[in-house]
């Protein structure tokens, strides 16, 4: 039985409109994002996501807390310019509204298993 006392959630980021904390027990590194991701904070996500990378390992996040994200924020999240097999990012809890922008904007595909993509979970 895990005792979520032994858990350690540290803020790496806070501002009006989004809070990330950082899980590190945890193998790859949990980011969870909550509230907004636009073009005033995006950046700050990147960073977050870069501080968060140990050597060559993955980072995984979980945007099943935002309300809202637009193209800058899923840009930080996909790296449309990288080859999907070397995203080191791995999402979870993918919620309907953003899988359906990421579907519209066409990298759905690097995030689906069977396109050799990164791990996706889309919440029921």
């Amino acid at each position: 039985m895990s005792d979520d006392a032994d858990v350690t959630h540290q803020l790496i980021y806070e501002d009006g409109l989004v809070r990330i904390t950082l899980t590190e027990v945890t193998d790859p590194p949990l980011l969870t994002l909550v509230g907004e991701i636009d073009v005033t904070n995006s950046e700050e996500l990147l960073r977050a996501l870069t501080r968060c990378r140990r050597g060559c390992g993955q980072v995984t996040v979980d945007t099943g807390a935002l309300a809202f994200i637009d193209l800058s924020g899923l840009r930080a999240l996909i790296m449309p310019t990288v080859p999907p097999s070397e995203c080191w990012i791995r999402l979870h809890n993918v919620t309907p509204y953003q899988r359906r922008l990421l579907t519209l904007m066409g990298w759905y595909y690097r995030l689906h298993p069977e396109a050799g993509g990164t791990a996706l979970r889309v919440q029921p």
